[in-house]
């Protein structure tokens, strides 16, 4: 997920609160784009969870150019956006006001010419589809992300991982549109990295150049397969979820403290902590993020009360309740 709100749009005490944007100011922040537009767009289906409310408006550019074209105009109308990468969020019920965006129609990947095992890819590739891209091309250093369903721009942003690595790891560096439209391009070097996040400057991340290594192609898939079975084994990679909920604390996994908790298999409404591991919730079919927010506050408290760590989210909640 990639994630940029209001501050994208210019001085936070300038642009109008969410509830008063209007349907003109949303016409010129779309005006001229080539990618579709869509207005009171449900969300629900874009988010790997299933769950949440409409948007104003949702934009898919056709490209960067298109982005840039986006994001210049918003930043104009004061008109908020947020970035869609569809993992590790929560949409609330009552939707998002603004502009989401989906990067979705933003899929280029090429070995660089000039660096043999770089690969560049721009934000809107899954990460499955770039680990079976990377592998077709004998490269390794991308096993780590096996099961991560996320975008490549939601990957850099939230600085993905698992125990087996992170996104820092093998990045170089990244494509981005400021809050003007125009295009810059920052080394990884320059950006702050910690647990489950990264620091980069203001904008939308469009792309990113990946430091791989020459490998056997069988090697490569053999072990991608390895971790992705792991990960189906020991997780609910088969129900709608979000991945973890939680940030693991210092020398203690979060589902550890949750099934230690004997929280695994509670239900709020549609709403459930896995049965398979307890630091997922999945959605049963019809969970409303009331029911994942109730879940999550229930966790933090039971939690807490027997250990005295309250654990963090991971998850980013958005949009209004």
């Amino acid at each position: 997920m990639n994630i940029l709100m209001t501050p994208l749009v210019g001085n936070a005490g300038s642009h109008p609160k969410p509830s008063m944007i209007k349907h003109q100011d949303l016409l010129s922040a779309v005006d001229g784009i080539r990618g579709a537009v869509t207005f009171d767009a449900p969300l629900r289906d874009l988010t790997t969870i299933r769950i949440g409310g409409p948007a104003d408006a949702l934009v898919v550019p056709e490209d960067i150019e298109d982005v840039s074209r986006l994001v210049a105009q918003a930043h104009r109308a004061k008109v908020p956006l947020c970035v869609l990468g569809g993992t590790n969020v929560l949409i609330r019920d009552g939707g998002i006001r603004g502009i989401v965006v989906s990067l979705s129609r933003l899929t280029t990947m090429v070995v660089a010419e000039d660096q043999a095992a770089v690969v560049f890819a721009e934000a809107g590739v899954r990460m499955p589809t770039l680990l079976g891209y990377a592998g077709s091309q004998s490269l390794s250093g991308l096993e780590w992300a096996a099961g991560i369903p996320g975008t490549v721009g939601g990957a850099v942003v939230m600085n993905a991982g698992t125990h087996l690595g992170e996104m820092k790891d093998c990045l170089q560096a990244i494509q981005l549109v400021n809050a003007e439209g125009g295009v810059e391009v920052y080394p990884a070097s320059s950006l702050a990295f910690s647990y489950r996040h990264a620091t980069v400057p203001e904008g939308i991340v469009v792309g990113a150049w990946l430091q791989l290594t020459r490998s056997a192609q069988a090697k490569v898939e053999s072990k991608t397969k390895s971790y992705l079975q792991y990960r189906k084994n020991t997780q609910p990679l088969t129900q709608p979820n979000a991945g973890s909920v939680f940030k693991n604390p210092e020398k203690v996994s979060a589902g550890q403290l949750i099934e230690e908790a004997g929280l695994k298999g509670l239900k709020i409404g549609d709403a459930q902590i896995s049965s398979k591991h307890g630091n997922f919730i999945v959605n049963l079919g019809n969970a409303r993020a009331t029911d994942a927010i109730l879940l999550i506050k229930k966790i933090q408290q039971d939690v807490f009360h027997r250990t005295g760590i309250m654990l963090e989210l991971e998850w980013k909640i958005v949009g209004e309740g």
